[in-house]
């Protein structure tokens, strides 16, 4: 009975289905999806390595900056010869790109030449072997009556590890593919190529850029598809290249952009991080190699080692009884008589088994229909686990550039190149299929490169050479805005020339040194309650503020903020300032005050020529206000009779009182030193305590008084006009104010947003930005705004969120348009910031010569948004005056609570002066 159970065992083991067999032997090659996730993560973890300089060196996948930082746009032109060395043989090809003919046009025309190279050449000397290379290309020129007299842009495509330190410049890491050449590893070998080219001679060739295969690759995809930025190698070896944030690779200068990072994922797993997946065959193929214990992922996936796994598996099985009755052939014990064509043949879905019969009868074995299908079945699992493993490490490359750009979903395409995925039939739906099913959130294309490494690597020599040009444009561009330290200096000792003039009253001046009637800062006294009102812009603010005596920390405030609509700030006068007064009546209400007649300070922030500190004739309107019947008129005045038309309240109109002046106060409220007030934000103006002996129109020379600059107009009379740019003169033109408040202008935040969208414009127009197309929105005035400017600069804003900004503004912007965009905003900004620095630096030394000291101690108190906003404005224009008065100790202190603060002080003060006042003429009189 037992005889006839074990009979009935082994009869149905003969008639089991071969490949369910073949499935229990080769189970650890089966890889589920939470294995490939898991081995997906793992070589997420080995990028992060080899990216960091910290652990770059022990790092088994090198991550190895190519320099190449742009894929093609589709404007790149040019004639480029190339070299692609790689295998056993190599190509010298001219490549013509046309202007214009790029993403979805196509444009490229090569003609192409390929050379051998003697199998003595490839392990002897280097030298050798490069005079091989530029005899041949020398050879090619005149086949293809190419001028030897021209000179001629050449790109390399060199298919073995190089660290790169530029695009033209590369030191070999070590060989691979059969070849040994000596004494060029560690060297520079596009330094071997130029020095061979040197010894043959006769050619004028200037070698632009050296690219490894994957790149090109990635490159000659990218110029027909502008969302290739990953290229993939799956043939004789294997690898991937990708796009990385420029700020991600620590081996590089750098924050700004992308660059190519070549990652030479065929070592990953050399350091061991494979081990638990490495089957017995594995090991075998890599205990049998010429490089032991290297390129571990590169043997389990690709073209040269595919054909040899299933040589060890299908011996192992033979010797096992497992095929062909336990009959091995000498043939099947022979190293490489199984090859990845093989492998290729064996899958093609209708001659599969036949082509299996028939490699396997060539290999001295006679199978029977079951052999060829288990053996059919060996070869779909080990090239399936290639597809699926080639699968995890492109899942961990698009969830890198997914997480990177912060995005949800991403949208994708790969350059793909190599002999497995262009000849194995399945392999590439395998692969495609795997890669979705485990990234489901990305679309991801796939593309063939259809020309080679060679289109891609003259591709990288015209985008470099774009690059180029597009560089020397925008620094031509902005070369006016990037001011000298002489021409500082010059402005510095212009704004002392204009100010001290102002101060004398000499002739038309444009900075008028207005007198504040304001004689001294708080000295700490100050108490009570006042009403402040605060206009300056299309925000209006009323505030209460209550100052308890000694106790600057406890001051109590309470404040809201109204809006002026644009028709009220361009209608009459009496229209505004009954909307003022309307919004003076609402505050009461809010407060419950309406019955109290209270002092009241009023921050008016435009030019205003004060006769008294209760009274200021307006002498222009800036910032966008137009109201009629105002200029030349007391602004207290306006106000008085508006409270009186409403007849709902009274107030005690105490001062009128400038933002920077009410800043200055504030500012010296919390700190005795502060002498000087500075506004940064919609506008920009100065004050500071001047002597009274120098206030000509002004009687009394004791004492001090705060001087409200108004150096807006600085540069009215043409001072500025050789620093003053194309842009510059634009915006004014079509200002509200054409010719007036010029340094204005130049240095706050209403017009830096329209000098940029005026660059922006210019560049487009000459073709280096946005593709030389305008978008309407760009050509609205006032759309980029200058917190746009802040947001833009922004240490921690990635590209993708600049890119972001501008797609908001209509404006379809690549990764180089961002940079672009950012490098203009920069440049404004800064120029902006040393200008207003200079102009302080001439306030301050005029400060410290009034009161001749050496050296001086002094505080500027400080306001507005571009000041508080902006991520460089403040230590840029800290920087330029440290430089530019070096004898001055400049403390910079941020006002917290704004200018109507500081119009309650002054009210304080003026009402605690008028009482000293009172109680002197009481003292008289009796």
């Amino acid at each position: 009975m037992l005889a006839v159970h074990l009979v009935s065992f082994f009869f149905s083991k003969l008639q089991e289905d071969p490949t369910k067999k073949v499935d229990r032997f080769l189970y650890a090659m089966r890889l589920h999806d939470d294995q490939l996730s898991d081995i997906s993560a793992r070589f997420q973890a080995e990028m992060k390595k080899g990216l960091s300089v910290e652990s770059n060196a022990a790092a088994a996948v090198k991550m190895l900056p190519t320099h190449v930082r742009s894929t093609p746009d589709g404007s790149e032109k040019g004639q480029f010869l190339a070299l692609d060395l790689g295998g056993s043989k190599f190509k010298v090809l001219q490549v013509k790109v046309r202007e214009g003919m790029g993403i979805r046009r196509g444009g490229v025309e090569m003609e192409e030449k390929t050379y051998p190279i003697p199998k003595e050449l490839l392990v002897g000397r280097g030298t050798e072997l490069f005079d091989h290379v530029s005899e041949s290309l020398k050879d090619f020129l005149h086949e293809k009556n190419i001028s030897l007299d021209k000179k001629h842009p050449l790109a390399f495509t060199f298919s073995f590890a190089c660290e790169q330190s530029s695009l033209d410049q590369g030191s070999l890491l070590g060989w691979s593919k059969n070849y040994r050449a000596r004494g060029l590893q560690g060297k520079d070998v596009v330094q071997a190529l130029r020095d061979a080219i040197d010894r043959t001679g006769g050619m004028d060739i200037e070698v632009l850029a050296m690219v490894n295969d994957t790149v090109a690759t990635m490159m000659t995809c990218g110029f027909d598809d502008n969302y290739c930025e990953v290229g993939l190698i799956i043939g004789t070896g294997t690898n991937a290249c990708y796009m990385e944030e420029l700020r991600h690779v620590d081996l590089v200068e750098g924050d700004e952009g992308r660059m190519c990072v070549n990652t030479e994922w065929g070592a990953f797993g050399d350091d061991g991080a494979l081990d638990d997946y490495l089957t017995e065959f594995d090991r075998d193929v890599d205990a049998a190699s010429n490089n032991q214990g290297k390129q571990i992922f590169e043997k389990m996936v690709s073209g040269m080692y595919l054909g040899e796994l299933v040589r060890l598996v299908v011996l192992k099985m033979a010797k096992l009884g497992l095929l062909f009755d336990g009959h091995v052939s000498d043939a099947l014990r022979t190293k490489g008589k199984i090859t990845t064509a093989n492998v290729a043949a064996m899958e093609e879905y209708k001659n599969g088994l036949k082509n299996t019969r028939d490699i396997l009868t060539g290999l001295s074995l006679t199978p029977s229909q079951d052999d060829c299908i288990a053996v059919q079945h060996v070869s779909t699992i080990v090239s399936f686990r290639s597809s699926n493993l080639v699968a995890a490490g492109l899942a961990a490359i698009l969830t890198r550039i997914k997480q990177n750009r912060n995005l949800r979903a991403l949208r994708i395409t790969v350059g793909v190149d190599g002999a497995v995925y262009k000849t194995h039939p399945q392999y590439p739906k395998r692969l495609h299929k795997v890669v979705r099913r485990l990234l489901p959130e990305c679309h991801v294309r796939f593309v063939l490169s259809d020309s080679g490494s060679s289109k891609g690597a003259a591709l990288v020599t015209a985008v470099a050479q774009r690059l180029a040009s597009q560089k020397r444009k925008v620094d031509e561009t902005l070369s006016p805005f990037r001011l000298s330290h002489e021409q500082l200096q010059l402005v510095k000792a212009r704004m002392r020339a204009g100010l001290e003039a102002g101060l004398k009253r000499k002739g038309s001046t444009a900075i008028k040194m207005l007198p504040s009637f304001v004689y001294r800062t708080p000295d700490g006294t100050e108490h009570g309650k006042y009403l402040a009102l605060d206009l300056g812009g299309t925000n209006f603010r009323a505030l209460l503020v209550n100052f308890k005596k000694g106790l600057q920390q406890n001051t109590r405030l309470h404040h809201k903020i109204y809006t002026i609509p644009l028709e009220i700030m361009q209608g009459t006068g009496e229209e505004l300032f009954d909307h003022i007064v309307q919004c003076i009546s609402d505050f009461l209400d809010y407060m419950g005050m309406k019955n109290a007649r209270l002092p009241l300070g009023f921050t008016f922030s435009f030019p205003c020529r004060q006769t008294s500190l209760d009274a200021g004739i307006l002498v222009t309107w800036t910032k966008g206000f137009k109201a009629t019947d105002c200029e030349g008129e007391d602004v207290v005045g306006l106000l008085r009779e508006a409270i009186k038309r409403r007849e709902e309240f009274d107030l005690d109109v105490v001062a009128v009182v400038n933002d920077t002046v009410g800043t200055m106060m504030t500012c010296a409220y919390e700190e005795p030193t502060c002498e000087i007030g500075l506004i940064a934000g919609t506008g920009s103006n100065a004050c500071y305590m001047e002597e009274m002996r120098n206030i000509e129109m002004i009687e009394g020379d004791e004492g001090r008084m705060c001087v409200n600059m108004e150096w807006g107009a600085f540069g009215d009379n043409g001072c500025l006009d050789d620093i003053r740019t194309e842009y510059d003169r634009a915006v004014d033109d079509f200002s509200l104010n054409p010719g007036k408040q010029r340094y204005e202008k130049m240095c706050s935040g209403m017009y830096l947003g329209e000098i940029v969208r005026n660059i922006l414009i210019d560049m487009t127009k000459r073709g280096f930005l946005f593709r030389g197309q305008i978008s309407e929105t760009l050509k609205t005035r006032g759309i980029f705004e200058t917190k746009f400017l802040s947001q833009i600069e922004s240490d921690r804003l990635a590209l993708l969120q600049v890119r972001s900004i501008l797609q908001h503004l209509g404006l379809d912007s690549t990764c180089d348009d961002s940079i672009i965009v950012k490098e203009v905003c920069g440049t404004v900004s800064h120029r902006a910031a040393q200008l207003c620095g200079a102009g302080m630096a001439a306030v301050v030394d005029k400060i410290r010569e009034n009161r001749g000291l050496d050296h001086l101690n002094i505080t500027v108190g400080v306001d507005g948004t571009l000041y508080k906003l902006h991520p460089h404005f403040s230590r840029i224009m800290h920087q330029t005056v440290n430089e530019l008065a070096p004898q001055c100790n400049v403390n910079f202190l941020l006002s917290e609570d704004g200018s109507g603060k500081g119009a309650a002080l002054i009210t304080a003060v003026g009402c605690r002066l008028r009482q000293e006042l009172n109680n002197v003429d009481n003292l008289l009189s009796s």
